[in-house]
């Protein structure tokens, strides 16, 4: 499974946002920038995270996009999974009636496995969480 760029730039977008603090008001152009995210993904991608109620857009001249929540309250599965959809590893674990062995492949449960323990991972990863790790390796 490659994680797509869309699901990149969200991952970018919430901790930076996160990195500026529950609360903060921070431009689209600050966020495009210094995030490293081209303008239009950035809009869509917002529109997305904003449905799911994990930032708010605010409109205006004194707009911008600011966290929801806590980024303690916010994981790296809930993000990546607004904007790709439920992830896979592979179209049988994804779509079972795909393939018409999936009852009897030894594969099909491997990768069953190995996508359960990625999403369960990810969901026990918080953004809070990579905000201190991102303080731990600048020591």
């Amino acid at each position: 499974m490659r994680l797509t760029r869309a699901g990149e730039y969200a991952v970018r977008c919430v901790l930076y946002l996160a990195r500026r603090g529950p609360g903060a008001l921070v431009s689209r152009k600050e966020v495009a920038e210094e995030a490293d995210i081209p303008g239009q993904f950035l809009a869509k991608i917002a529109q997305q995270l904003a449905r799911q109620g994990i930032i708010e857009i605010m409109q205006g001249a004194g707009g911008g996009y600011r966290l929801s929540t806590d980024p303690d309250r916010i994981t790296m599965l809930e993000v990546i999974e607004t904007i790709i959809g439920e992830i896979a590893l592979n179209d049988c674990v994804l779509r079972p009636g795909s393939c018409g062995n999936s009852d009897i492949c030894a594969v099909h449960r491997v990768w069953g496995e190995a996508q359960a323990r990625l999403r369960d991972h990810l969901n026990g990863v918080t953004f809070a969480d990579l905000l201190a790790e991102e303080e731990r390796l600048r020591g």
